[in-house]
């Protein structure tokens, strides 16, 4: 046992808890969870891998989130980052908003971490759940109120853009090209602008 030193005391006399300091290991887990991706594939990148990938400990990551799943939607969320939906016109926030999604999807790991959790979630209603309140939700929310529209024309304004890039990603294994985006902006708009 440990003699505790007016100089050092013990972790469990001096208020701090054991082990690593917390601060900062989201950051690394969601760094090593997109190089796991990008390296090993969705399948292949493992809450094992992406935890070694970490130099982390498996239950230091099944502390935070009890799935695959649940972690994957938070990295996505921090990978994301807000919608940019500041001013401008009606046509340049969809724009905007096509363009940095298609953005996102083609940074390295970001695509292939969201077609593969959107891929899960076909035959997981839980994680269903956590896709459309956590990820969906507070991107869908920002929208409407840019744009005033009605919770279900959002939704299929995102069902639209977002589908389709996934869709390209998954048949092509690459995000879609910008002159492709240019050509999906030019779609979209007249639709929804």
């Amino acid at each position: 046992m440990t003699s505790a030193t007016p100089d050092r005391l013990p972790d469990r006399l001096s208020g701090r808890p054991p082990g690593r300091p917390r601060s900062g290991v989201n950051d690394v887990v969601f760094a090593a969870t997109l190089s796991t991706v990008h390296e090993l594939g969705y399948a292949r990148a493992t809450v094992e891998r992406i935890a070694v990938a970490a130099g982390v400990a498996k239950t230091t990551i099944y502390r935070r989130w009890p799935t695959k799943g649940a972690l994957i939607v938070d990295c996505l969320l921090d990978a994301f980052g807000p919608v940019p939906v500041d001013g401008g016109s009606r046509a340049a926030i969809l724009s905007g908003a096509i363009r940095w999604i298609a953005g996102k999807i083609g940074e390295p790991g970001v695509g292939d971490a969201f077609a593969g959790v959107f891929s899960d979630a076909v035959s997981d209603p839980g994680l269903r759940v956590i896709l459309a309140t956590r990820l969906q939700d507070p991107y869908r929310l920002a929208l409407q109120d840019a744009l005033g529209e009605p919770e279900q024309r959002v939704l299929f304004f995102i069902d639209v853009v977002v589908g389709t890039l996934l869709h390209r990603l998954g048949m092509t294994g690459v995000p879609m090209v910008e002159a492709d985006v240019d050509a999906l902006v030019e779609m979209v708009l007249p639709v929804f602008g």
